[in-house]
């Protein structure tokens, strides 16, 4: 038997089974607040393009392990659907007049999945652990982001986790102290890095507390089963503290490689939500126009180029890369490849993120004709191109169909315009991420989000001891600015120097701002589309009776 078959095999039984199951144990007939009439099976599901790395909220590094990690676990502070923070375990909190000593009050109803407390020093032992070098969680550097009191030192190893500035006074109160104010900080706790977890349970199991029968958590939903490359299902966590207003009892997310056949799939009515692959967005918005859904989504698409000492020689000269760089045809790729409201980017940080102006940069207004003929002229004196010493590149990307075309665009844009021969490789997730990291690449695509809605979400990850800086790229002058954002009452001016040093130094190719283009079942509801981070929670969630 292949496996796709075993796969579709399994999913139908795995879909049966939990039909009956939501049918059965649902109890709710109207919306509570809507009056809408609710389906008896409130299951959603939905397509993942690759396996997570880990579901472990301190080790998790990507998107969609942090969306899993949203519905087993719950952070001091949640989203709205608008993006606003909200209360999560914590019902509040105050802060001292100098900005550095926040006083989370916690909840006394909020529990395990295993029916004991959620306390206060459970977000110490989480964060303590997050910090701490011997974990080594690719986000650690998160934590110094938060500018926690004592963490820089912790990171270093030059101070013991037990002094990093988080306290629990009781078993209610979580004392955070930080070494300079940061007026974003509230929406820095719905990260999950931040999310508390249970020590007895991690001492006892280890890496394996993360499997089913073995993890603990607290948020609205508790892990059920998981089998890698499959799927990963969560059931609804009777223990959670607002149990009886979640809806949604189940949760599957179904692990699909090739965006086409999951299309295909979501159109066989498989399952309620999957991604629209490059450039069917305006067919499939004619089509299906309630289920079609393009929203800006807080994330820029962008290359890396090893500027490190592994790197290839040519990328070493700035006029090299200012050069690949110009010779992209970005409308094209908006409009021709993807097609799904995305936007061309010159810059790295995403153009809706909440107070920040896109700085004018002179060549977004330049045409792509004389884009190219800069970039021709570059490539000359650099000793390269159609005039010049050959010049051969390779382009790593993780397997997606999406992120070929793109690849294949460039390609021949840079062959075009430059002489440029180009070849691809793609690699599977986690491989691509350990490669990439280790900088054992030439241009390698990468994507970011923004864990938090500010500038410095973005352009902190190009400070030269950010764990996501694999371009390998190191500026004193740069790491000085970000510093003194942090502490700027405006400090706007700042990022704009920021993004300038980028696009005069060119280790990274910003192609694209995200918008988050998929299709939805049209009976689920609650979805938040107004979240510029397209962080959701599916205890907001509700399928309602189809007509």
């Amino acid at each position: 038997m292949t496996l796709k078959t075993h796969l579709l095999a399994g999913t139908a039984a795995l879909f049966a089974l939990s039909g009956a199951a939501q049918a059965e144990s649902h109890a709710m007939t109207e919306h509570p607040e809507t009056g809408e009439k609710l389906a008896a099976d409130q299951s959603f599901s939905y397509r993942v393009l690759d396996e997570f790395p880990s579901i472990d909220p301190n080790l998790i590094e990507d998107v969609e392990g942090s969306h899993i990690g949203r519905q087993l676990f719950e952070g001091l502070m949640n989203q709205d659907e608008k993006g606003d923070v909200m209360p999560g375990v914590a019902t509040g909190f105050e802060v001292s007049e100098d900005g550095l000593t926040y006083t989370f009050t916690l909840r006394d109803d909020a529990k395990w999945s295993n029916g004991e407390p959620v306390t206060a020093n459970d977000f110490v032992y989480s964060w303590r652990r997050a910090a701490d070098p011997a974990t080594a969680s690719e986000y650690q550097w998160y934590m110094g982001l938060m500018k926690l009191a004592n963490i820089e030192e912790v990171i270093a190893g030059d101070k013991s986790p037990e002094e990093l500035g988080v306290e629990a006074v009781d078993d209610h109160t979580l004392k955070v102290t930080l070494s300079q104010a940061l007026p974003y900080f509230p929406q820095m706790v719905t990260h999950t890095t931040t999310f508390p977890v249970p020590q007895a349970v991690i001492e006892e199991h280890g890496d394996a507390w993360t499997q089913p029968g073995n993890m603990v958590s607290n948020g609205a939903y508790v892990l059920e089963d998981r089998v890698p490359q499959e799927y990963i299902t969560l059931t609804k966590n009777p223990e959670y503290w607002d149990a009886e207003n979640v809806i949604i009892e189940e949760v599957t997310a179904l692990v699909i490689n090739d965006e086409n056949q999951a299309l295909t799939r979501y159109l066989a009515g498989e399952f309620d939500q999957t991604d629209v692959p490059a450039g069917q967005f305006p067919r499939l918005s004619e089509e299906y126009p309630d289920q079609a859904v393009s929203v800006p989504d807080l994330c820029s698409y962008y290359y890396n180029l090893n500027v490190s000492d592994s790197g290839p020689e040519a990328l070493q000269d700035v006029k090299v890369r200012e050069a690949l760089y110009l010779a992209i045809d970005r409308d094209v790729i908006t409009d021709n490849v993807l097609g799904g409201g995305q936007k061309p980017a010159y810059t790295l940080t995403h153009w809706a993120t909440a107070g920040f102006e896109v700085p004018a940069i002179e060549v977004a207004q330049m045409s792509q004709q004389e884009r190219n003929e800069r970039a021709k002229e570059l490539m000359s004196e650099a000793g390269y191109g159609t005039d010049g010493e050959p010049l051969s590149l390779e382009i790593l990307y993780n397997t997606s169909e999406s992120h070929k075309q793109v690849a294949t665009a460039i390609s021949q844009m840079w062959k075009q315009t430059l002489g440029v021969d180009t070849t691809m490789a793609n690699m599977e997730w986690q491989t691509f991420l350990t490669e990439r990291h280790e900088k054992n690449y030439e241009v390698a695509r990468a994507g970011w989000c923004a864990d938090y809605n500010e500038a410095s979400s973005f352009l902190d990850i190009m400070q030269t001891e950010s764990s996501y800086n694999d371009s390998g790229f190191s500026s004193e002058e740069y790491d000085q600015l970000m510093a003194d954002a942090a502490t700027s009452e405006d400090p706007l001016p700042l990022y704009t120097e920021a993004e300038t040093i980028i696009t005069q130094e060119f280790p990274i190719l910003p192609i694209y701002h995200y918008a988050e283009v998929f299709m939805m079942d049209e009976t689920i509801k609650g979805y938040p589309y107004e979240n510029a981070q397209n962080n959701w929670y599916a205890k907001e969630l509700y399928r309602v009776a189809g007509e």
